[in-house]
C-alpha cells in the first residue's frame, strides 16, 4: 500500500514533465506502478529516476 501511495506522489508531483497527457486527477493502483516506474525513467530528470528506483523496492 505504501508504493502505491508514493506511485501517486510521484505521478502528481512529475506530472507537468512525465504524465501531461494523462488525467491530473488519475487514481494510481498496484497495477499502474511498472507504468509510472517506466515513464518516470522515459522522461524524468536525476530526481525522477531516483524516485522510480525506490518505487522499484
Amino acid at each position: 500500500m505504501v508504493r502505491v501511495r508514493e506511485a501517486g506522489r510521484a505521478y502528481r508531483r512529475f506530472h507537468a514533465r512525465c504524465f501531461w497527457s494523462y488525467d491530473p486527477g488519475l487514481q494510481i493502483k498496484k497495477g499502474d506502478i511498472p507504468w509510472v516506474v517506466e515513464q518516470l525513467r522515459k522522461h524524468g530528470n536525476r530526481e525522477a529516476w531516483e524516485v522510480a528506483g525506490r518505487l522499484c523496492r
